[in-house]
C-alpha cells in the first residue's frame, strides 16, 4: 500500500511540474494578438493533479485509514477547480493576460497551500 502511496505522490507531483512548466513555457513567449494560448500540457497536468489527488484521499483515509484535513483538501479542490474552468476556457479561445496568469497564481498557491497548511 506504501508503494501505491508513494506512486500517486510522484505521479502528482509530476502533474504539478507539467501543469507548471507550460505555463512558464508559454509566458517566456510573446502572447498572440487575441491573448495567451493553454497548452495540451497545461491541461493534462491540471487533469493529472485532480485525479491523482483524489486517488490519494482516498487511499489515505479508506486503506490506509489516516485522518484527512477536509478543509485543506476542499480549499485545494476549489482552487484546482478555479484552474481547470480556466484551462478549459483557454483550451477553446485565447485567454486575456491576466485570467492566464491567474493559472500561474493559483497552480503556485495551491502548492503553498499543500506546503505551509499543517
Amino acid at each position: 500500500m506504501e508503494f501505491l502511496r508513494l506512486l500517486l505522490v510522484f505521479l502528482h507531483f509530476i502533474g504539478l511540474a507539467v501543469l507548471i512548466g507550460a505555463f512558464v513555457a508559454q509566458v517566456s513567449g510573446r502572447p498572440t494578438d487575441g491573448g495567451f494560448t493553454v497548452t495540451a500540457g497545461m491541461w493534462h497536468g491540471a487533469l493529472t493533479q485532480l485525479v491523482t489527488g483524489l486517488a490519494l484521499v482516498g487511499l489515505r483515509e479508506a486503506a490506509l485509514d489516516l485522518p484527512v484535513d477536509n478543509a485543506k483538501i476542499g480549499v485545494k479542490l476549489v482552487v484546482l477547480i478555479a484552474i481547470l474552468v480556466l484551462v478549459i476556457i483557454g483550451r477553446r479561445r485565447n485567454l486575456a493576460p491576466g485570467a492566464f496568469m491567474a493559472i500561474g497564481l493559483l497552480s503556485v498557491l495551491n502548492v503553498g497551500i499543500a506546503v505551509f497548511w499543517v
